[in-house]
């Protein structure tokens, strides 16, 4: 069966001067579940702004995504689904989208639209899978999956990482001033209200309200004095049920989200008074279910399962001047939705191929109707994904939930369970054993999408090194893959990349401590130095490579006052090409 959803036309550009296109402005937030809005009841959680946006939007209820980051954002960009263009994970280079993917961002770029980022783009940290290589024509972007991880600058104090970060901007990294969800504010703002004929599509991706919970002290006090514990446990029977909550991370999640709250508000009151706001689509959603254990309206679960509070998440879209306030959609829609949706909403016409379909009609009032069909979710640990192992399969009205094997290494068997998520909309009471028709069917369902999506494989696109675009090169363990790659102080992994020049390359090894010894390891080159006069956090040497596919592992001995020391792979290795062999 054939999922893709396929336009007709030729990509086609912009008239000159086509004022009426529209601005587009997508505001994406991490770890924000569907219970972190006040609008949707949160007892005690202030977002103001975001409520009154409800209020002139048109509501998605049933909007879907994946149970983690870097799936729903490549499905988000693309409108496809996340492993048929190579995303599986999180790390360990499962996160990185293949080069030939084109994105909503490319597509509006080449129909006249500027295109920027501002936050976290989660989909690839080197030439040819960063932003700037996607579309994005002016970015600010943290690398890996988030600020305080491993893909930092080596400078960075993980610590604090959320306060005067160190980003990437338009391809170099700079020291930036302020909060972060601040400073991507300010550089999106800066973006939008520029003057120019050309309309815009603003990709806002708060980093916030991702752990590490790091939040200026005073957002955070005044929830630390409330009761965070009331209507917050899950269900009985329910994971988490009966555990003790961590109210001190709950105040911090939620003084994170009220600050996403009033830098939301900033963006809505700049269109307002440069005089956008009519002719531009606003959409606010979340990536997917909340990050801790908190409030989430009754929904089952959190991120990382296939239960609905996982994976169902606010979505909010305004737009003035064609879609009426207020307007609610019961279809249920998702992330792969999003950008067939955009194309059709701005005019572009594409011969792309899409597995997600446009709900402009819906929006606009020109139909009511939508043809049934069935979503698809699933995330789990691993280079690869496996059949079977932690999906879900959403019909129209039933829902298919096979929730074990999420841990790395699991050994799981498959328990399926299915939802009745008109009566049931809580998951609460599992309907497999009465109507086996139906998870039959969701099975055969689920077993065809896999073999589609599944069938170009996942071998990690290599990293470029060597090239004018990005030089130097900066490695870190978020992409790094191999059985023993990790964030451990032993972890070892290994990087594939393409040396595209031949010549020099300074090579520059970060690890902490006092360094004894330094390994470089590859098919063409090696290098093997031992330092008597140990050096601090770094070691820099020279070595010569051949143009050509690479696998790069690099070993550091550190000198840690015992007769063994500690041996385990470099935190980066940076590499920079210095010109041709002497």
């Amino acid at each position: 069966m054939r999922w893709l959803l396929s336009a007709l036309l030729a990509l086609v550009p912009l008239a000159a001067g086509a004022a009426a296109a529209p601005n587009v402005l997508v505001v994406i937030t991490d770890d924000q579940g569907w219970g972190d809005l006040g609008a949707h009841g949160n007892p005690v959680l202030k977002t103001p702004q975001l409520d009154a946006f409800a209020k002139q939007s048109a509501w998605l209820k049933n909007f879907y995504v994946s149970p983690v980051c870097s799936p729903t954002r490549s499905s988000l960009l693309t409108g496809q689904y996340n492993y048929r263009v190579g995303v599986v994970d999180t790390f360990l280079g499962r996160s990185l989208m293949r080069p030939d993917v084109k994105t909503l961002a490319e597509h509006l770029a080449g129909s006249g639209y500027r295109t920027g980022l501002f936050g976290k783009w989660h989909l690839g940290d080197n030439y040819p899978l960063r932003p700037e290589d996607r579309g994005f024509q002016e970015t600010l972007w943290s690398r890996g999956g988030g600020l305080a991880q491993p893909s930092d600058h080596p400078d960075t104090n993980s610590k604090s990482a959320y306060f005067d970060p160190i980003l990437t901007r338009d391809g170099k990294e700079v020291k930036t001033k302020g909060y972060c969800t601040d400073v991507f504010t300010d550089a999106a703002l800066k973006f939008v209200t520029a003057d120019g004929t050309k309309p815009f599509f603003a990709y806002v991706a708060y980093n916030a309200p991702h752990a590490p919970y790091q939040v200026p002290e005073e957002l955070a006090a005044k929830y630390a004095k409330l009761d965070l514990t009331e209507n917050a446990f899950p269900k009985a029977g329910q994971p988490w049920a009966g555990k003790k909550l961590n109210t001190d991370e709950i105040a911090k999640a939620y003084g994170m989200i009220e600050n996403i709250d009033t830098n939301f508000g900033r963006l809505m009151r700049a269109l307002e008074e440069k005089k956008l706001a009519e002719n531009t689509i606003v959409i606010f959603l979340t990536d997917n279910g909340p990050g801790g254990v908190r409030w989430n309206g009754g929904l089952r679960n959190r991120k990382g399962t296939v239960y609905e509070g996982g994976i169902r998440v606010p979505c909010y879209v305004r737009f003035p001047a064609k879609v009426e306030a207020g307007r609610v959609v019961d279809y249920p829609l998702a992330h792969i939705d999003i950008t067939p949706t955009l194309l059709d909403m701005c005019g572009v016409k594409t011969n792309a191929t899409f597995d997600g379909r446009s709900f402009a009609p819906l929006l606009t009032g020109e139909s009511d109707t939508w043809p049934d069909r069935v979503l698809f979710f699933q995330w789990h640990r691993g280079d690869e994904p496996e059949k079977f192992r932690a999906f879900a399969a959403r019909g129209p009205r039933y829902k298919l939930v096979q929730a074990n094997g999420v841990a790395p290494g699991a050994k799981w068997q498959p328990k399926y369970e299915l939802f009745d998520l008109a009566a049931d909309p809580f998951e609460e009471k599992d309907l497999a054993a009465d109507k086996p028709e139906e998870v039959a069917k969701l099975k055969k369902e689920y077993e065809a999408w896999f073999a589609d999506v599944t069938k170009k494989g996942f071998a990690p696109p290599r990293v470029v090194i060597g090239s004018e675009k990005e030089n130097p090169v900066r490695l870190s363990r978020q992409d790094w893959r191999g059985d023993k790659a990790g964030w451990a102080a032993d972890s070892v992994g290994h990087w594939e990349v393409k040396f595209e020049r031949p010549g020099r390359y300074k090579v520059t090894v970060y690890a902490s401590g006092e360094i004894a010894r330094c390994e470089l390891r590859s098919a063409a080159v090696g290098y093997t130095g031992a330092f008597p006069r140990r050096q601090k956090d770094k070691v820099t040497f020279e070595v010569e490579y051949p143009a050509r596919d690479e696998r790069i592992e690099v070993i550091v001995a550190i000198d840690d006052g015992t007769a063994s020391g500690k041996t385990g792979g470099a935190h980066h290795v940076e590499l920079e090409y210095l010109g041709p062999k002497k």
